[in-house]
């Protein structure tokens, strides 16, 4: 039997899951704040779109999940990355992988899945308003629709919230479905940024604003629980407060219980190369250069707006000749290019994060529908749970295997 369903939220969840709730002959009215759908999925993977991750194994894929993987078993298994790889090639949308099993578009542009997502509710009938809803109608425990802030109201028998996390506001994520978790009488864990730059305490990063290192290595240690949590190789950016880009995000989602100071940040500027094979090198442009003062010998090692701030760390005289660079001297050079340490005082804001941690509680969603244990009707699908993975994919495919189980569901 055919049902009315409110899907609010037009994110990548949103949009999967009103397109198969109304595939399955439901009528379907999907609700967004925005003109337009699809704003965050927009600027995702630098405006590339990572649409999922090319692994193949069900345990690999929940692995990838830190927070609450184990309650997407369901959700994975009825749509897996080879399912979302399929369906957008179904819609006329040809993909690629790259390092990492890391997915997107072949054109490197995610308007080509956002018009492939917003044809694909279109073409099944699928009804769009645009309006911000303000709070849910539930009566007895049973929902029957939602308010709106003009003062709209619309009813329904299923209302599927899938309005996202609180990073990047401006795409319309700014909690409000935790407002409508809270009203159902859900409880929430509170937000906190993940997938987001870090800040740093060294005064050193302000200077060397804006440099990129690319095939540099990181590890990330707990000084807590004196071990390694992470490491990463590719791409690290300097910023005013601190450090991002790639690997920085990535290790982000693996720092929890953040204090400053409890976290650094080690990083090996010549990851190719063994101490070994560096000192050979030194040795090599030492004895070329032998006049040639010790800083400018270090441009041709690395980038130029690093040498000063590099030379400043090992505390070796600039100007010092390369014949008077003694064997502690070279010592503390090999050192410090395997070793770059910051030491890691904060995230950013939650507004600057990729994804949110935190959402609603997952022991109160039924794993195997989405539907609220607590209120009959009511499903929740995508980053307003309290589910969180990692860099590569894994996001975006918790919100179409949970937005398609949703949808599928009601």
């Amino acid at each position: 039997m055919s049902k009315s369903v409110i899907v609010i939220g037009a994110g990548a969840s949103g949009l999967m899951a009103a397109g198969f709730a109304a595939k399955n002959g439901n009528t379907v009215t999907l609700i967004e704040r925005n003109d337009k759908v699809g704003r965050k999925l927009m600027i995702t993977g630098k405006g590339r779109c990572n649409v999922t991750n090319a692994c193949t194994m069900l345990n690999e894929l929940i692995e990838n999940v830190p927070v609450n993987g184990r309650f997407l078993y369901t959700a994975f298994s009825r749509f897996m990355p080879s399912d979302t790889m399929d369906f957008f090639e179904s819609l006329g949308v040809p993909l690629k992988i790259e390092r990492g099993n890391r997915v997107f578009p072949v054109s490197d542009k995610s308007v080509d899945i956002v018009d492939a997502l917003n044809g694909f509710v279109k073409s099944n009938g699928v009804k769009r308003i645009t309006e911000r809803v303000t709070s849910l109608i539930i009566e007895n425990g049973e929902i029957k629709g939602v308010k709106c802030e003009n003062g709209n109201e619309y009813f329904a028998d299923a209302v599927i919230v899938a309005t996202g996390g609180k990073s990047y506001p401006q795409t319309g994520s700014t909690g409000d479905g935790y407002n409508f978790a809270r009203q159902a009488g859900h409880t929430v864990i509170n937000p906190k940024p993940s997938l987001v730059p870090l800040e740093c305490h060294k005064g050193f990063c302000s200077r060397l604003m804006g440099l990129t290192l690319k095939n540099i290595a990181i590890t990330v240690y707990d000084n807590e629980k004196f071990r390694e949590i992470y490491s990463d190789f590719g791409e690290l950016l300097f910023t005013h407060f601190g450090v991002s880009g790639p690997v920085v995000l990535s290790a982000s989602s693996h720092i929890r219980d953040m204090k400053s100071g409890r976290y650094e940040l080690h990083i090996d500027l010549k990851p190719a190369l063994s101490s070994e094979q560096l000192d050979k090198r030194l040795l090599r442009e030492f004895k070329e250069n032998p006049s040639k003062a010790y800083i400018n010998i270090m441009n041709s090692l690395l980038p130029k707006s690093l040498v000063p701030v590099f030379v400043g760390l090992t505390g070796i005289h600039p100007a010092t000749k390369a014949n008077q660079v003694t064997k502690e001297m070279r010592y503390e050079i090999i050192n410090l290019l395997k070793d770059f340490k910051l030491t890691i005082t904060d995230f950013r804001p939650i507004d600057e994060a990729v994804v949110t941690s935190g959402g609603v509680e997952v022991k109160e969603i039924n794993p195997k529908t989405m539907e609220s244990k607590l209120c009959k009707g009511l499903y929740f699908c995508g980053e307003v749970i309290d589910v969180d993975a990692y860099t590569g994919g894994f996001n975006l495919q918790i919100a179409f295997s949970t937005g398609f189980l949703a949808g599928n569901s009601v």
